[in-house]
């Protein structure tokens, strides 16, 4: 089973770009709390979050086409490269998202972009942020506007779950990491 320590290994191989690396963060501490949510293996889920855009720096056109020969080469189990691709479905890859974890990671990592620019305008950042004003923010398209509102919202049909729900789990996951993830906002 993939473990943090290899994710990190083998992302940290490829990605170099300070932000990259600050978004796997984001969505490994979110995609934790929504294997807490699931009753699954928080390790795990956040091991295949961080590995995520594993291929991204190198090939942002060919985004996913680069990841599931090299991850299986690196003896990364098949499940947890079938979940990676999952996160690209409609978009760059026809994996679709079937299990909580896969439906989550294609969930979560569009709506950890929306939660990481609301955190940055806040005097305490993450902190004490609040799914009322995430709610806010996400209603508004021009905030963010590179975030893909529709496919969080497929995202959350496919967990049987309102935005609101899904966001206030990962919201309460990055918390913890707010130093880790640079949200502790403009007074630190």
């Amino acid at each position: 089973m993939l473990t943090i320590e290899r994710a990190k290994e083998l992302n940290d191989s490829q990605v170099t770009e300070h932000h990259l690396i600050l978004h796997a963060k984001n969505v490994m501490y979110a995609m934790g709390a929504m294997a807490d949510h699931f009753g699954e293996d928080r390790e795990h889920w956040m091991a295949v979050a961080y590995l995520h855009d594993y291929d991204y720096e190198k090939y942002p056109d060919e985004h996913l086409r680069h990841t599931e020969k090299e991850l299986l080469a690196e003896g990364v189990d098949p499940a947890d490269v079938r979940a990676i691709l999952s996160h690209g479905y409609g978009i760059c890859t026809d994996v679709a998202p079937e299990t909580n974890l896969e439906k989550s990671l294609f969930t979560v990592d569009e709506l950890t972009g929306i939660i990481q620019a609301c955190a940055r305008m806040r005097p305490l950042g993450i902190t004490d942020l609040e799914v009322k004003s995430f709610m806010k923010k996400f209603k508004d398209k021009k905030f963010a506007a590179k975030c893909d509102r529709e496919l969080i919202r497929r995202g959350c049909e496919m967990l049987g779950m309102d935005v609101a729900a899904v966001a206030a789990i990962c919201i309460e996951g990055m918390k913890p990491y707010a130093e880790d993830i640079e949200l502790l906002g403009t007074q630190a």
